[in-house]
């Protein structure tokens, strides 16, 4: 029997790797009447605040599926072995799992066997005998399978701390291409309902305090980039709006992994280079807590974020009329536009300014990196400031990561440009 179950384990373990939407937080499931696990502060092999890592069982319940979407390993079309686990597999392995240490919570996804709701009432009953028979505290992360209906999304809020819906490709143009099966509509629905569900839920617990939880850490996303021809920019935009109209805690940013030879997709050796994902997190970062608007990043004249420096630098070396921003005086959102300078750091340099005036060694304490903000900032000092260099300049200077005591020789080197 267990050779069984080890044998769709590392099938489906295998093929959920392709989903990266499972990292969350925002969860506060507490441990209560002796059950088992505690959601925590994280989850899915990630980093916590405090620096923990964190994991996960993270699987599919099937890979048969009745889609043949063209970027998907588990696409009907595909000479894979197929298989799949039983509610009460997943559940055993849960727990079993949990109790080894292995794991503090799951993510579970799935093909699609027969139509949504026979898939999403299988995802629901593995999340629901884990809370109700097993008194499983730990995280669940459920993918909402589009086009399941009200009623379950409902039902499954009250038992996953997260639950996902993957918009697959970032344009509905790219959909109908590498998709033609699939309805954006059947995507957008689950989202919005359970946008106006966990709102009216949040609503209720500030008056009822016992009032039950629902989806506590919120809804999250995917986009497969690289598949088809869309730019940063179309990239950056729909994320956006699915932040502004779904209230979405995260968009995951997945780069297409060859896994078919189809002619609608790159070629077989063609992988989207890790960089354009970590460039695309980057600007996310500064959409989401930043204050920066899409199209300060990315417009028709630049649809794609550079690859070279990130994209915070790179506008502030397209905006150097910006700068540069006195630390002693400019206000939080100011600060915050500087290469260099965290979220923490900035915070950090506004509380620690009432007392004194900030100087270069003040900011170092503070976290401030002084290699990139020295460019763009003034303090009480005039040691390490611009010096009127052009953006080229600063550009080729920090990407030459010359340290301080070459920053002269380096400005009259430069002056030659």
């Amino acid at each position: 029997m267990w050779d069984r179950i080890r044998e769709k384990l590392q099938i489906l373990a295998d093929a959920a790797k392709y989903d990266v939407s499972c990292s969350s937080s925002g969860s506060t499931r507490k441990n209560t009447n002796k059950g088992l696990g505690d959601t925590g502060n994280g989850i899915c092999h990630t980093y916590t605040e405090d620096g923990r890592c964190v994991s996960l069982l993270k699987i599919l319940l099937t890979n048969f599926c009745i889609y043949d979407c063209a970027y998907c390993v588990t696409r009907k079309s595909n000479d894979i072995k197929r298989t799949a686990f039983t509610v009460q597999e997943v559940v055993d392995l849960t727990i079993n799992f949990y109790r080894r240490n292995y794991i503090e919570g799951l993510f579970l996804s799935s093909g699609i066997f027969k139509d949504a709701d026979y898939t999403m009432e299988r995802l629901v009953r593995v999340a629901k005998k884990l809370r109700t028979e097993h008194n499983f505290n730990g995280y669940i992360h459920l993918k909402s399978i589009p086009g399941a209906s009200d009623e379950l999304m409902k039902e499954a809020g009250l038992y996953a701390d997260r639950l996902s819906v993957n918009i697959e490709v970032p344009t509905e143009q790219g959909l109908k291409l590498l998709a033609p099966e699939k309805d954006r509509k059947d995507m957008i629905q689950p989202m919005n309902f359970l946008k106006n569900e966990i709102i009216l839920r949040q609503s209720e617990k500030k008056l009822f305090k016992k009032a039950p939880l629902f989806a506590p850490a919120g809804q999250s996303s995917q986009m497969i980039i690289g598949a088809t021809q869309e730019t940063d920019k179309d990239i950056m935009f729909t994320a956006n709006s699915l932040y502004k109209n779904f209230n979405l805690k995260r968009v995951y940013y997945s780069g297409y992994v060859p896994v078919s030879n189809d002619h609608r997709l790159p070629g077989l050796g063609t992988s989207v280079p890790r960089l354009r994902e970590n460039r695309l997190y980057q600007a996310d970062w500064l959409l989401r807590f930043y204050g920066f608007q899409v199209n300060e990043l990315v417009h028709n004249q630049q649809p794609n974020l550079d690859m070279d420096i990130d994209p915070k630098l790179g506008w502030a070396l397209s905006n150097l009329n910006q700068f540069p921003v006195d630390i002693n005086r400019a206000d939080l959102h100011l600060i915050l536009r500087v290469p260099g300078i965290g979220m923490l750091s900035a915070k950090k340099i506004v509380e620690a300014r009432r007392f004194q005036r900030l100087n270069w060694e003040h900011l170092k304490k503070l976290g401030v990196a002084l290699n990139r903000a020295r460019f763009f900032i003034t303090c009480n000092s005039s040691y390490f400031e611009r010096r009127d260099l052009s953006a080229k300049q600063i550009r080729h200077f920090i990407l030459s990561g010359s340290d301080k005591k070459t920053f002269s020789a380096a400005v009259t080197q430069l002056q030659l440009f």
